[in-house]
């Protein structure tokens, strides 16, 4: 444990927090824009089967 605080508290450390804080930014950014088309997707999809049939 204390070569994990060490390297947190070091210069690595501090780029590993700031990679970890972007990888968190980005999988929320994605996890919304994947929500969003996946819910406007099935509205296409529904439009698009009820004009079929």
């Amino acid at each position: 444990m204390g070569a994990v605080h060490k390297l947190w508290r070091g210069e690595a450390g501090q780029d590993i927090a700031e990679y970890a804080i972007m990888l968190a930014v980005i999988l929320a950014i994605a996890v919304g824009t994947i929500r969003l088309i996946g819910s406007s997707a099935g509205n296409v999809f529904s439009s698009v089967a009820s004009a079929v049939q």
